[in-house]
């Protein structure tokens, strides 16, 4: 589900957002790729401030839709590869786009990415949480486990 809007000014000019309110319809980072290249997508990848900003300014009208959008991180196409645990301070520097786009544009919300087990990446979206070191959890994105459902 999702509803695709179109915009000129981007290399990729289009993007669908998918929430679900239902918690059981949430899907881990394998699940939402796959299912964003059946749709003939791929997860998203930001490239600049502008995108991004496009991105929130997109959740924020969702949020305004009246559709009842409440806490809930979205996926994006930003992850880290590779076996075992990565804890050295390079660890930020492995993380690729899905979409094999090579932007190093990066919104990390502070003292992010954690790195360890934590290797596929989230755009946070929890209006109603508190504030924390680097304010609301809003927009800026964290690591987690691949296998989390968002």
């Amino acid at each position: 589900s999702g509803q695709k809007v179109c915009y000129g000014a981007f290399k990729r000019s289009c993007y669908k957002l998918a929430y679900f309110q239902d918690l059981s319809r949430r899907v881990g980072f394998q699940e939402a790729r796959q299912a964003c290249e059946i749709d003939g997508g791929a997860l998203l990848s930001l490239e600049s401030e502008a995108e991004q900003q496009l991105i929130e300014n997109m959740l924020q009208n969702l949020t305004k839709s009246g559709s009842g959008i409440s806490d809930g991180d979205f996926w994006i196409g930003l992850w880290r590869s590779g076996d075992g645990l990565a804890t050295s301070s390079a660890c930020p520097d492995l993380y690729q786009w899905a979409d094999g786009s090579m932007s190093s544009f990066r919104n990390w919300y502070t003292d992010e990415p954690s790195c360890g087990s934590e290797a596929c990446v989230v755009m946070y979206h929890q209006p109603t949480a508190n504030p924390g070191l680097g304010g609301p959890y809003l927009y800026q994105w964290n690591d987690d486990r691949c296998n989390m459902k968002h």
